[in-house]
This record gives C-alpha cells, sequence and structure tokens, in this order.
C-alpha cells in the first residue's frame, strides 16, 4: 500500500499541489471550462447577443456579485449603444418589461440568468 493510500485510509487529507504551481508561470491564460449558454428569448440581432454573452462570461471572471455584474454589462451596453439600457442578474426573478424593438436579450449562463434591455 502506497504511502498516500494509507493517508486516505487513516481519515487524513492528501493535499495535491496542481502542476502549475510547481512550473514557472505560463503567458497563456488559464484554460476555462467552457461556460454553458442558453438563449431564451431574443429580440436582438445575433451579433449584439453574442456580445452580450461574451461581456457577461468576462464580467463574471471579474467579479462575483450578481450586481456588479449586471452594473457592468449596463455600463458597456450604454456605453456602446446608447442609454438606456437595464440589466438585471441572478438565480431566481421574475420580470415583465417593455423594451425597445431589437433591443432584448435573456439567457442563462450557466446557471445565472441575465436579463438586458434597453428602454427609455
Amino acid at each position: 500500500m502506497s504511502d498516500d493510500a494509507r493517508r486516505i485510509a487513516a481519515g487524513q487529507a492528501l493535499i495535491v499541489k496542481p502542476i502549475s504551481q510547481d512550473r514557472k508561470p505560463s503567458l497563456l491564460p488559464p484554460s476555462q471550462p467552457p461556460k454553458k449558454v442558453i438563449v431564451k428569448s431574443a429580440d436582438m440581432k445575433e451579433e449584439m447577443q453574442k456580445e452580450a454573452i461574451d461581456i457577461a462570461i468576462a464580467t463574471f471572471e471579474k467579479h462575483n456579485v450578481e450586481k456588479d455584474v449586471a452594473e457592468q454589462i449596463k455600463k458597456e451596453f450604454d456605453r456602446k449603444y446608447g442609454p438606456t439600457w437595464h440589466c438585471i442578474v441572478g438565480k431566481n426573478f421574475g420580470s415583465y418589461v417593455t423594451h425597445e424593438t431589437n433591443h432584448f436579450v435573456y439567457f442563462y449562463l450557466d446557471s445565472k440568468a441575465i436579463l438586458l434591455f434597453k428602454s427609455g
């Protein structure tokens, strides 16, 4: 029986250092598992939908708080497509909104729902 197997059998934790910590830092970004994206409803051009999804993915890598993610997505769309965009991010919410034509998308990014629309 190996030392590792004896430790596990004795109820001791086996701590394994990831390989990346043993090597010099890489210039390549760490590979992330692909995000599961499901567009539930959209009244938006596909390029704009893709941009919303890309911004959401990048923002979730920087922020853990849903409010911060929603704020960043809203600000990016206000800057690029003009005011007034609204964004809601979460796991459990209901909504009923009025939006400008071609400016609405509701999608899931893994388990988080993102509602983005322009109104006003």
